[in-house]
This record gives C-alpha cells, sequence and structure tokens, in this order.
C-alpha cells in the first residue's frame, strides 16, 4: 500500500508539534506543562503510522528520503526523544517514592514492549548467569539491564554520559534492590576499554552514531557480540537508523525485525579487521 496516503497526517502531527515550540528535553520543554495522556494521544497517532505492515521498506523510504518530509520527520523524532525521556524520568521517580517499587515498574508504559524486545534479542546472544552484559545508553529507568538481569541472571553494566541521569538510576537499581548485579558507569562508549564484559549492546538513542561504533571497533575485539537497536520500514520515522557507513568494520550477522508495538530491530554485529 501507498506511504503516501500519511504524508497529510505526518504534517498534521508535525504542524501540532510546532505550536509547542522548541521539543527541547524533559525539563526544558513547553511539553513539560502538557498532561502525559495528551502527549501520549499524540505519540499513539505517529506510532499508528509507524507500525503500518501494509508499508514496504521500499514505500516508507518515500517518506523517509523525502525533502519536503525532512522538517516534518525532524520535529517528530524529537518528539519521540522526548517523550521515551518523560516516560523514563517520571516513571524512575514514582519508583523513588512508591511502596511498592517493583509494581510500579511493571506500570511503565512501554514494560510490555521490553519483554518482547528482550525476548528477541535473547537469541542474538547467550546471556545467562555466567556472562557479563554491558548497554551503552542505559538512561534514567534502566528496564534493558533489569530485564536481563532478571531473566537470564546475567550481571550487568550501564553506561550513561549524563551524570544526573546516572545519579537517578543508581538510586532507581538501589530501590529495586539490584544494586549487586547492576552498575552504573558514568561516561560514554570510550568507557568499555576499562570494563571486562562478555556482550555489548548500543541503545537506539545513542549519538553520534559513527563516533560511537568507531570508538566500540577501537576496544571491542573480534569474538565479542555487539548487538545495536536501530528503526527500519516505517518505524523509522521515530528516528534516524543506523547507516552502514556507522558501523564500517563490523560483519552484520543477523537481524531481529520488531513484532507487535515493540519499535527497535536489533542486529547483532562483530568486528572484523
Amino acid at each position: 500500500m501507498s506511504c503516501y496516503k500519511y504524508w497529510g497526517k505526518l504534517e498534521e502531527i508535525a504542524n501540532k508539534l510546532a505550536a509547542y515550540g522548541d521539543l527541547d528535553k524533559y525539563g526544558n520543554s513547553k511539553l513539560d506543562d502538557i498532561n502525559i495522556d495528551e502527549i501520549i494521544k499524540i505519540l499513539d497517532d505517529v506510532e499508528i503510522i509507524a507500525h503500518d505492515k501494509t508499508i514496504d521498506f521500499d514505500s516508507a523510504k518515500h517518506i523517509l528520503d523525502d525533502e519536503k518530509m525532512n522538517k516534518a520527520l525532524k520535529l517528530i523524532r524529537k518528539f519521540y526523544v522526548y517523550i521515551g525521556a518523560r516516560l523514563e524520568t517520571e516513571n524512575a521517580l514514582k519508583i523513588l517514592e512508591s511502596d511498592n517499587p517493583n509494581e510500579t515498574l511493571d506500570s511503565f508504559h512501554f514494560y510490555d514492549r521490553y519483554i518482547g524486545l528482550v525476548e528477541n534479542e535473547s537469541r542474538l546472544a547467550k546471556f545467562n548467569e555466567d556472562k557479563t552484559f554491558v548497554f551503552l545508553g542505559s538512561g534514567p529507568l534502566p528496564l534493558t539491564l533489569i530485564m536481563f538481569n532478571k531473566v537470564f541472571g546475567c550481571k550487568c553494566i550501564g553506561i550513561e554520559q549524563q551524570a544526573d541521569v546516572a545519579e537517578l538510576s543508581i538510586k532507581v537499581l538501589k530501590r529495586l534492590g539490584l544494586e549487586n548485579d547492576i552498575r552504573i558507569v558514568v561516561g560514554d562508549e570510550t568507557a568499555i576499554k576499562d570494563l571486562e564484559y562478555d556482550i555489548l549492546m548500543v541503545a537506539a538513542l545513542a549519538e553520534p552514531k559513527d563516533r560511537v561504533f568507531a570508538n566500540i571497533w577501537e576496544y571491542v575485539d573480534e569474538n565479542t557480540p555487539v548487538i545495536y537497536r536501530t528503526y527500519t520500514g516505517m518505524r523509522a520515522i521515530l528516528y534516524s537508523p543506523v547507516l552502514d557507513k556507522d558501523t564500517r568494520g563490523f560483519h552484520k550477522e543477523v537481524m531481529m525485525l520488531p513484532s507487535g508495538k515493540t519499535n527497535n530491530t536489533s542486529v547483532l554485529i562483530r568486528k572484523i579487521e
């Protein structure tokens, strides 16, 4: 089916977002004063388009590569980053105040999607209690680390470059009683040079992609599985995908496409000399 049917709707959503002014990060945006339920309604409108199974990859490229749609996509992608950060931060703060922190964690808007995502990714590498897993770009609510630890028993290390975000996630892990199983390191991707680990994963929003993967190539060995999250097909309206040029020096082994409402495609790569 033609993707052109969505051009008007995407522009309508972008115009609605533009009315809120600069879509800066959570804590410094005009969207902060808007009720979260209203914000989620906008996200739902975007995801209806992103999840349309009738649009194949080639058709999706007509939107993703069109200069006229560039302005709309920039706004929608900034909004997607904003709402992700807001939902994670708000849930993290609720956990700190909750009498039942695990129940509060389970109420996270994207919790069910993470179940499917982690299940997909568990097929890309051998996660178990004997493995140490590093996640680059762990954020305020380190749900990926929490799930891999709880489901597979592996020791986990998160790398977060914003000190205040890392501090919040450390408090969340302590509140959940996971501080001995999951460690958070403040830094960028170069922090991996001082860590011992078996599996490395790169968050979908880790930036800039070319620098991140170039530094990973410098410090990772050829045997270590590297998994990255990206966006494919119409889901790429949500965020810019990882490009082949970003992962120069790596061999792409397996790609797991998303199912249901999950947004991320997960890709296994290994370093080549």
